[in-house]
């Protein structure tokens, strides 16, 4: 067990709040007791949050918060090993994948410091018809003020990173909830933005439960909230929020793939593999349903399921490692249970299906699967990959919308125009050509559309949604 003291940051909060272990979802272990924050502190965090809008944020011009942010890379740099394994050790991620991610979290608060400094605005031409020759008009982008983040536990540097950073780079105070599955690798990140020079009163850090979390983001002093979790408490959280909140709700979808008949079918495989099972497909864009052409189907089978099947699944603090654990029992519950329903409604199992130890469960592919079947349709944020035949494309994307989800979908074909036409029918906020579904880099537009969410992240579409336009007009005489 870890001694180091772990609780809510929180300037000048004083009082014992709720204490909670954070155990290994692999092992059990306890890796930490949390003291988590209660409802005084997070009001404590809401009147500092407050201060720093009025009297701090207007003082630390673009270049300082810039500084900041390169300082806090800096400092993840130093804290590399340390973040990667705990990402690895509280959130299940394999330790490879975990390395990934801090390395694109360093990039993520990087790209925040360039934007701290590009928040541009622009003149209007006013002389456009008779009587306004003598005015001149500009807009300028302020802070939208106080950011409410409420995250969750699959990359929970890198969503840390993109929830906080890009509020600094608009100059706005922060107050984050952790996932209560993940909160060391949000603390740890919230002492580093600390380290880094950021005003204590301009960032806390607030693990609590859920009755804290909603009223930490209907609070009337809250601007902005951003939520990264469950379509179920985003769209609770939108209809509790004060008046004139924005907000971006990032929740998951069903991660569709059309495959059509002239696909590079070894591309196909190479792809899904890992845009379906990376982190047990515990993704909001995991790779899901792949909808493939009747003439690839079974070819697609014999290349893809000895590939599965060879995947290791174990330790996440492991190297080799390749799948990881579920993050709760209750979810390796819901996943079983899911498999379960689609093979009672029908569909093949394929491989996989079955529990492992340590709160695993075996890559899994199921064939024959269709609107209809629970699985298909909702979203299964699980090591499962739904397969189902189709004879023309046009089907295929009559398949794809019939959806209440709308995130991002793939389409794979030799023939751009085919890949095009798809692309475009397509209902998603991204379509990635030749790839799979769970494809990102941080610098992109990101973000789900219809159930799947509102708003959109990626660094500079977060900065933009932080901030809001201000317009003003002379009378020059």
């Amino acid at each position: 067990m870890n001694n180091t003291p772990w609780k809510y940051i929180v300037d000048g909060a004083h009082g014992a709040g709720v204490q909670v272990e954070v155990k290994s979802p692999y092992s059990g272990e306890v890796l930490a007791t949390v003291e988590f924050a209660t409802a005084a502190v997070i009001e404590r965090a809401l009147a500092n949050a407050e201060e720093a809008k009025r009297t701090i944020m207007p003082n630390l011009p673009g270049y300082k918060r810039a500084e900041i942010l390169l300082k806090t890379a800096t400092l993840m740099e130093r804290e590399f090993e340390t973040l990667a394994m705990g990402i690895a050790q509280e959130g299940g991620k394999p330790y490879t994948d975990a390395k990934i991610e801090v390395s694109r979290a360093i990039n993520t608060v990087t790209l925040a410091a360039h934007e701290a400094t590009s928040l541009d605005g622009e003149q209007l031409q006013m002389d456009r018809s008779a009587g306004h020759e003598n005015r001149m008009a500009f807009v300028t982008r302020e802070p939208i003020g106080v950011v409410a983040a409420i995250s969750a536990f699959n990359h929970p540097v890198n969503l840390i990173a993109h929830q906080v950073a890009p509020a600094i780079a608009a100059g706005c105070p922060v107050v984050v909830k952790p996932a209560s599955s993940t909160p060391l690798s949000c603390i740890r990140m919230g002492r580093l933005f600390l380290e880094a020079g950021l005003p204590p009163k301009a960032l806390s850090v607030v693990p609590c439960r859920g009755a804290e979390a909603l009223s930490l983001a209907a609070d009337r002093r809250v601007g902005f909230l951003t939520f990264i979790g469950s379509a179920a408490v985003g769209w609770k959280l939108r209809s509790k929020l004060h008046p004139g909140i924005r907000l971006s709700l990032e929740h998951g979808g069903t991660g569709t793939s059309i495959v059509a008949k002239d696909a590079d079918l070894d591309l196909v495989v190479e792809k899904s593999l890992k845009g379906g099972y990376y982190h047990a497909g515990q993704v909001c864009v995991s790779v899901q349903n792949m909808l493939l052409h009747r003439s690839l189907y079974d070819k697609f089978i014999e290349k893809f399921t000895p590939l599965v099947e060879k995947l290791k699944v174990g330790d996440p603090t492991d190297p080799a490692t390749e799948v990881g654990p579920i993050i709760d029992t209750s979810e390796l519950n819901r996943i079983a249970t899911t498999v379960e329903d689609a093979l009672a409604h029908g569909a093949k199992l394929i491989t996989g299906g079955e529990r492992m130890d340590h709160q695993c469960y075996r890559p899994t592919l199921l064939g024959g699967m269709h609107r209809g079947i629970m699985g298909f349709d909702e979203e299964f944020f699980g090591p499962v990959v739904n397969l189902c035949a189709f004879d023309d494309i046009n089907e295929a994307v009559n398949i794809a919308n019939d959806s209440k989800f709308g995130f991002q979908a793939s389409v794979y074909s030799a023939n751009i125009d085919t890949a095009f036409r798809v692309a475009r029918r397509l209902n998603a906020t991204a379509v990635m050509i030749n790839d799979h579904t769970a494809y990102r880099v941080d610098w992109m537009p990101f973000g789900g559309r219809d159930f799947s969410g509102i708003g959109i992240g990626g660094v500079k579409y977060a900065v933009h949604e932080m901030t809001r336009p201000k317009l003003y007009v002379m009378n020059v005489r």
